[in-house]
């Protein structure tokens, strides 16, 4: 039985993966230490999924393993001795790292290397996937020309009709502090693929999202949306009218995206993974399909100041994505999410 290591398996794209490897045959080892409750509260704590893997799956095992300890993490992948890792956590909120700037980097970044080392001396040819940001391209893409419609931004330079490439600069520009950590985590994962020809792959997320997502306010678009819509709260858009545009993609979709390349891995690869063009929506448009679904209003305050190093505009171009796995695709649309996440709330 083939072995996999997930880390921040509790997560959204963690538990994701967990599941589809699990269903699949694979014997799955994840590493979550429910550092989500410990960032945003209750509301992020991410118990109750680890909970259902170990209830679900037969072939899981969870360990408590803070991916800030070194000695920790190299026991368990040399006790492992996985065939494939698949590294989720992280310190997700641009937010939160300005007041944690420590936490966020030694789990960012630090974290990162220590997993890396591990596999590089215990593991060294498992395809090692990590799950990076969009964010590392910081508000750069605030500087491409932009067209502005009723309810959204959109790119008016036809260079980016399919959305942001993987050749977009990284440097230059204000990323946030959260940015700046995974740009050094995504920089080593590369570095590893080249330096020490190891199979790694670095994914620039969009918007993540799906059922399983805990959304808060600092991290969690549509799943806070959607949660504040259910529960009466109160959603706060940060400046840009509402009409910033985000592509989203369901975690189960990345979940097939990271099977794929683990079936056919690259050397130090980078993709854009989001839902592109098609799937991109602004809030705008996102209140209203959450309207839609569950027949209520979505309260709401408008905070005209953006948050540091956000982007205006951006959705993912899918082309080197396509080329290299031509049998990978987006198979649930927004409208899709948006409601299945409705009725988990809801449940």
């Amino acid at each position: 039985m083939k072995r996999l290591v997930v880390s921040g398996s509790s997560g959204l794209i963690g538990s994701e993966v967990a599941r589809t490897f699990a269903c699949a045959g694979w014997e799955v080892h994840g590493l979550d230490n429910n550092m989500r409750a410990d960032f945003f509260g209750p509301s992020g704590d991410t118990r109750w999924n680890q909970s259902r893997l170990v209830a679900d799956l037969r072939h899981f095992h969870h360990h408590e393993i803070d991916i800030r300890d070194r000695a920790g993490v190299d026991a368990m992948i040399n006790t492992a001795k996985p065939d494939a890792i698949v590294h989720c956590a992280a310190q997700p909120s641009h937010d939160l790292a300005a007041n944690r700037p420590f936490d966020d980097f030694d789990i960012n970044a630090v974290g990162t290397v220590n997993l890396l080392e591990a596999c590089r001396r215990h593991a060294r040819e498992a395809p090692f996937v990590h799950m990076s940001t969009n964010k590392v391209y910081g508000d750069a893409p605030n500087e491409i020309a932009l067209v502005e419609t009723a309810t959204r931004w959109d790119y008016a330079d036809p260079a980016y009709t399919n959305g942001i490439p993987e050749t977009f600069r990284i440097d230059q520009s204000t990323h946030s502090v959260f940015g700046a950590s995974k740009i050094a985590a995504d920089v080593m994962v590369q570095e590893y693929g080249r330096y020490f020809s190891m199979p790694t792959c670095t994914l620039r997320g969009g918007c993540l999202t799906g059922p399983n997502h805990s959304g808060v306010e600092l991290h969690g678009f549509l799943s806070h949306l959607v949660r504040s819509n259910i529960h009466g709260h109160t959603y706060k858009i940060f400046g840009y009218k509402g009409k910033q545009v985000r592509d989203n993609i369901h975690s189960a979709d990345v979940a097939a995206f990271i099977s794929a390349f683990i079936a056919a891995p690259r050397i130090a690869e980078v993709y854009n993974i989001g839902g592109g063009k098609e799937n991109a929506v602004s809030i705008l448009e996102a209140f209203q399909i959450s309207r839609e679904i569950s027949g209520k209003e979505i309260k709401h305050e408008y905070i005209d100041e953006n948050r540091v190093g956000d982007h205006i505009c951006y959705y993912s171009d899918l082309t080197k994505m396509k080329a290299h796995y031509p049998d990978w695709k987006i198979t649930r649309t927004v409208r899709d999410m948006i409601a299945e996440i409705h009725a988990a709330w809801d449940e």
